[in-house]
């Protein structure tokens, strides 16, 4: 692949061949030797993906795969999908090889890697339900025909759930954390649709081939810590690191550069920026350089004036934004770690929400009213920006590392802005991983 492509590019008209891999591959039909394609590309949501066409000259067997070709999440997630009405059954979703698909209302499950990953709808997930137990029937009818008659009532009660005689329940868990439903009502918080993301167990990331270094070398990792009064503070502060990684975008090889600084009033934080010389996107990230706080910490500022959009921001990346007024909830690792001004992180929103690559996740053939609900959310944001309406802005980080600018330098409280520290739940601390360990100022509830 030439240097000045994408390692993973967007599939559009003008493209007429776009690059593919030709690799020879042994054909499993026959046992002779056939041509497997490779093509790496991105889709809306999947984000890169890797399509796989394989055909056999000799038995003309041909074979179609799509695979994820990104970063496994650190996480693995867990939806839940309360369908309510006709129009849940429409929602569109992503279910990757690896998710446990379970309707408890019915007591039923499809356990993971039982089918391929794909596109569709909650329907067609049903859908797909019915034509597999369908599919051996007259077969069973034939040698197990009481077995053959309790399917068939089963298939009935999915028909009424495909008609939506009644509400139930839909389960996606996934351990890659590659799986996604609709929200038709975007960006607003959808009621009727939850995500709980949870840490794998060593077997799950053997399932996903995630081995650590001493499973695969034998060898334990070996850090070497800096020692006291090795450096001082000002030359760690002075000094910008530089290591290689792959584009956020593209995935194509680049280099980060990452320097610690203070902020004033606050505490030290690590930034990190990325630059690639083949997409052009440039991307800034801040980790805390002072480990997890003993509290979480809730900030809630009141953005009426322009001062108020000048205001210094850090959000970290466990820190969950909110708007009230706006009924916007960002999740923790939307937006990641951030250093910038109350303007700057409402732009950043805007802007995500703008980006064709992932506002509208499923292209044209998503709903107008979808559409139109974007545009009209976009239309707000604007005037926040402007200053023509007036909202609070919510930070709520567990680890306590996120920051406002207060407008006062003397000890008196801004009138505008509202810092609460909170213990953490055990759900929390269990999210962050803190339950297995014993940090000052913890204490396990």
């Amino acid at each position: 692949m030439s240097d000045n492509v994408p390692l993973f590019r967007d599939l559009n008209a003008d493209d007429a061949d776009p690059e593919a891999t030709v690799v020879e591959s042994m054909c499993v039909n026959c046992g002779g030797n056939g041509q497997t394609r490779l093509l790496l590309t991105k889709i809306p949501f999947f984000k890169e993906v890797v399509l796989m066409s394989f055909s056999c000259d000799q038995c003309g067997f041909e074979n179609n795969e799509i695979t994820s070709g990104s970063v496994i999440p650190e996480k693995a997630v867990k939806i839940t999908l309360k369908v309510n009405d006709k129009a849940d059954l429409k929602r569109q979703l992503v279910k990757s090889d690896h998710t446990r698909v379970e309707i408890p209302e019915l007591q039923f499950e499809i356990p993971s890697k039982s089918q391929k990953g794909e596109i569709t709808t909650v329907e067609g997930v049903i859908d797909r339900i019915i034509r597999g137990l369908q599919q051996d029937q007259p077969q069973r009818r034939e040698e197990h025909p009481e077995v053959a008659e309790k399917i068939d009532g089963f298939i009935k009660t999915l028909e009424e759930l495909k008609d939506f005689e009644r509400p139930f329940t839909l389960i996606l868990d996934d351990i890659s954390g590659n799986s996604f439903i609709e929200n038709p009502i975007a960006p607003k918080t959808d009621p009727n649709c939850t995500y709980e993301y949870y840490r794998r167990n060593k077997e799950q990331d053997h399932e996903l081939g995630i081995f650590t270094q001493e499973e695969v070398t034998g060898e334990k990792s070996i850090l070497h810590p800096i020692k006291e009064g090795e450096y001082s503070l000002e030359e760690i502060q002075g000094e910008v690191l530089q290591f290689p990684t792959n584009c956020p975008s593209c995935g194509s090889p680049c280099e980060t550069n990452m320097k610690m600084t203070n902020i004033p009033h606050f505490k030290e934080v690590i930034i990190m920026a990325t630059v690639c010389d083949v997409c052009g996107i440039r991307t800034n990230e801040v980790k805390s350089g002072a480990g997890i706080e003993p509290k979480g910490v809730k900030i809630e500022v009141l953005v009426k004036t322009k001062e108020d959009l000048t205001r210094d921001v850090l959000k970290s990346e466990t820190c969950e934004l909110a708007i009230p007024e706006l009924d916007l909830t960002v999740g923790p690792h939307a937006l990641g770690g951030r250093f910038t001004t109350v303007e700057g992180l409402i732009v950043a929103i805007k802007e995500q929400l703008s980006d064709p690559s992932t506002a509208h996740i499923f292209g044209d053939s998503e709903a107008p009213e979808t559409k139109e609900g974007f545009s009209k959310f976009l239309s707000q944001l604007d005037e926040v920006l402007e200053n023509k309406s007036c909202v609070t802005l919510v930070l709520d980080d567990p680890c306590g590392n996120s920051y406002i600018q207060s407008m006062r330098d003397d000890d008196q409280p801004d009138e505008r802005l509202k810092i609460t520290h909170y213990e953490r739940t055990f759900e929390q601390n269990e999210e962050l991983g803190l339950n297995d360990m014993k940090t000052e100022g913890y204490e396990e509830h």
